[in-house]
């Protein structure tokens, strides 16, 4: 699954498109929290600010529940019930049923009342499912993970991490965009039209928008390659001895077995090669390669 786009901001303002949007729960007219970061001084991110729809001061308690359920009439209830009678805040879920339709797979982000309280849930849980009690009739397995949402936003550790500038306020979040403007204009002047990166987490419901420093030089390429072990390494291979930093690479079957499409975004800027060089070399550094690998796309980011 792609868990990223590349945009450009409008004004101050960057549009989340409805993938992502709806994947994280990020709802038209709903509020989001943010918190800028910037980059140390090499590599081609600048800035970055994360967005969740928890506060900061919520994350120590924010814990996945994935709850297996009888594919029975009245189990989800009977779950959302197990789970509000100890005062846990349902918050971000999905359901599914299971490939064999006999099963019902229940992912909740849930709100604990301390940290700690999951292991008395499931204390719990297994003390009534022994005592065969009809409140978990209906309720196969739970299971539980920290959501450790406070990994995403750990400031600055070292010379080589992200430092952390501010905290923002809960912020509205109009026609799917997020305004850099309304929290963070004085640190984030003159930003019209510069190139964005986003990226989601869609267990932690979170997403990140990179800003990249001002000489970075982002290109899209496009290709086809052969669908064998080895094809993928002979392709970065050659990019990466024109000193080329990759940005993020994306593959997907085509054909099984005999073709593929390989997407990736690079910063050239450290290169010696321009644009159009590496366009011209790429085709013919490929031709003797072991397979058939094609272009198919070379934009530059601009």
């Amino acid at each position: 699954m792609k868990i990223w786009e590349f945009a450009k901001v409008n004004g101050s303002s960057i549009k989340v498109d409805n993938w992502i949007s709806e994947t994280i729960g990020i709802e038209d007219g709903g509020c989001v929290y943010s918190t800028l970061f910037k980059h140390p001084a090499q590599g081609p991110k600048d800035y970055e600010i994360m967005l969740s729809m928890f506060p900061q001061e919520n994350y120590r308690t924010l814990t996945h529940i994935t709850m297996y359920l009888d594919d029975v009439p009245g189990s989800s209830a009977q779950a959302a019930h197990y789970l509000a009678e100890r005062e846990i805040n349902i918050l971000n879920s999905i359901s599914l049923n299971g490939i064999s339709d006999t099963v019902i797979v229940w992912k909740l982000m849930a709100d604990m009342n301390f940290a700690g309280e999951g292991e008395l849930l499931m204390e719990k849980f297994r003390e009534l499912k022994i005592q065969n009690d009809p409140s978990v009739s209906k309720i196969k397995r739970i299971e539980l993970k920290p959501a450790d949402i406070g990994r995403l936003f750990k400031g600055k550790v070292d010379e080589n991490g992200k430092e952390e500038l501010r905290r923002g306020y809960p912020t509205t979040i109009r026609n799917g965009c997020f305004d850099l403007a309304e929290v963070y204009g004085d640190l984030l002047p003159d930003i019209d039209g510069k190139n964005v990166l986003i990226t989601m987490d869609a267990d932690s419901w979170v997403c990140s928008i990179t800003l990249f420093k001002e000489e970075t030089r982002l290109v899209k390429v496009g290709m086809e390659i052969p669908d064998c072990p080895g094809s993928i390494t002979q392709a970065l291979s050659i990019i990466a001895d024109w000193n080329v930093n990759l940005i993020s690479v994306f593959s997907k079957v085509k054909i099984c077995y005999e073709t593929m499409t390989l997407e990736l975004v690079m910063d050239i800027c450290k290169s010696n090669k321009t644009a159009s060089e590496i366009k011209a070399m790429l085709p013919e550094s490929m031709k003797d390669l072991n397979g058939e690998f094609r272009l198919k796309e070379f934009v530059e980011l601009t």
